[in-house]
């Protein structure tokens, strides 16, 4: 069996300020209230860099600069006129993709081949996609003239920090809003990088503000009266408390929380192109995805030779260096994540699931977690129920197509789903009563800034994508 050799990105592609202020009125400044954090390599951890955290005063900077950017300039301009803005953010992008790529793995811990290859196109996607949608808003299906809605409040995690930051601001900017945005505290580089890039695409001052800073910091902004539009990415947990805090204010909400997203196999699909699949859906990005097919539902017939499959392509999965274009897995974003990781993990072991990991040497420093599949796993099993959100799949079995759905759907979730199988009348007959935002056909994880993304249930309400992901940012 032949080895890989080594293949790393070069680090000097990113340049690194040892230290990052707020960014707000389109400069860099110090926090007036706030104090600072350190952001970490997960892979070795090392300090990158030292970031700014918001305090109140800081976040009132931010909204007051985003008010008046809305009121003076960017509100009033044309369509025509902002799309030529966000089409300069757009290319950009793509001229500096390496350089986000090479960021996004350092500060994130995900392989640079995902980086590079997913998160970066999609990232200019987004952008040349809503470009072409902010001259062409009467004809979007809301009214004869949409407005916009004024300032937005936006709260994105740590998982896909630059695609997150575009998911939220393409739309909100195309629609004639202004944004300030809260990155995670754990991955505010390529936010930070970001905040050069409106400075070189001469983007109005006060039209994007990024408020650097952890959960208070958010707290901060999602309360502050200010903001007309709040949007969060994150955990289903924290999106209670924003529903709960908006509630009774004139503020509309959207939010994308977690996932128990069902991957069903049934005995007629291609086994090799379904084990490609639950790979990616459960093994892309550590698992760190919202909708990640954490839950694979096998038809009993075939559930030996789908686990054998598996098995034996987990083997070859590489986990090492993010920056390796070898790595197919690599580091867990925080310490605080691994943990519960871990906890989770062994809690499904506890409570009778079999474990399985494929024979890995995990790194020495930095924060690691082998790919682990459960077999043996019931409804009842905590590890089938609660989002993990790491590389730990549970596998469960079914019979009939019905005793799939009611297996599938029994969660508190309904972000995403996969059916594989060769019948499409079948593929039909799912996704029609699987109760998920998304639903994928004989493929896993396929993102476009076309398609609407979002949930059901705890997983959010609202879509962000498409012609749908603009509603949430005019007053229809």
């Amino acid at each position: 069996m032949f080895e890989y050799a080594p293949a790393p990105e070069s680090r000097s592609v990113v340049d690194l300020k040892p230290s990052y202020g707020l960014f707000v009125n389109g400069s860099f400044v110090d926090p007036a209230d706030g104090g600072s954090f350190t952001s970490v390599n997960p892979a070795t951890e090392e300090v990158l860099a030292e970031v700014a955290e918001a305090g109140p005063q800081d976040v009132e900077r931010a909204v007051e600069a985003a008010r008046t950017a809305y009121q003076k300039v960017w509100g009033p301009m044309p369509g025509r006129d902002r799309a030529k803005y966000l089409y300069r953010i757009a290319r950009i992008i793509q001229e500096r993709s390496r350089e986000l790529a090479v960021l996004e793995s350092l500060d994130n811990g995900k392989p640079i081949k995902e980086s590079r290859d997913v998160d970066l196109p999609l990232v200019a996607a987004h952008f040349f996609y809503y470009a072409g949608w902010a001259d062409k808003l009467p004809h979007a299906g809301f009214g004869a003239d949409p407005q916009p809605l004024g300032v937005a409040a936006q709260v994105i995690p740590w998982n896909f920090p630059l695609l997150m930051l575009a998911w939220k601001i393409a739309p909100a900017l195309a629609a004639g809003n202004t944004v300030v945005l809260k990155p995670a505290e754990t991955t505010p580089l390529t936010a930070l990088l970001f905040a050069e890039i409106c400075q070189q695409a001469d983007l109005p001052a006060g039209v994007v503000n990024i408020v650097t800073g952890a959960g208070e910091t958010g707290r901060a902004l999602v309360e502050h009266p200010g903001v007309d539009k709040v949007a969060f990415t994150g955990s289903t947990e924290v999106g209670k408390a924003i529903a709960r805090s908006v509630a009774g204010t004139r503020k509309k909400l959207t939010l994308e929380l977690g996932g128990k997203a069902a991957n069903i196999v049934f005995d007629d699909a291609p086994i090799d192109q379904a084990v490609e699949g639950i790979v990616n859906g459960i093994f892309f990005n550590q698992g760190h995805v919202c909708c990640a097919g954490s839950r694979l539902l096998v038809q009993e017939s075939v559930a030996e030779q789908v686990l054998a499959s598996l098995k034996r392509r987990m083997a070859q999965l590489r986990v090492g260096d993010p920056l390796d274009k070898n790595t197919d897995v690599g580091a867990i974003n925080s310490a605080a994540q691994l943990a519960r990781i871990r906890e989770l993990s062994d809690v499904g072991a506890a409570e009778g699931a079999q474990r399985w990991s494929p024979p890995c040497e995990l790194p020495e420093r930095g924060f690691w977690f082998a790919p682990t599949i459960f077999t043996g796993v019931t409804q009842a099993h905590r590890i089938a129920r609660e989002e993990i959100f790491g590389p730990v799949l549970s596998v469960l079995t079914f019979r009939t197509p019905a005793e799939a759905v009611e297996k599938a759907n029994n969660t508190p979730y309904g972000l995403s789903a996969g059916i594989w199988t060769d019948k499409g009348s079948r593929i039909l007959w799912l996704a029609d009563r699987l109760r998920a935002g998304v639903v994928w056909a004989n493929t896993f994880n396929k993102f476009d800034p076309t398609s609407p993304f979002g949930g059901y249930k705890e997983s959010g309400y609202g879509r962000e994508g498409g012609r749908h992901g603009l509603e949430a940012y005019l007053n229809v």
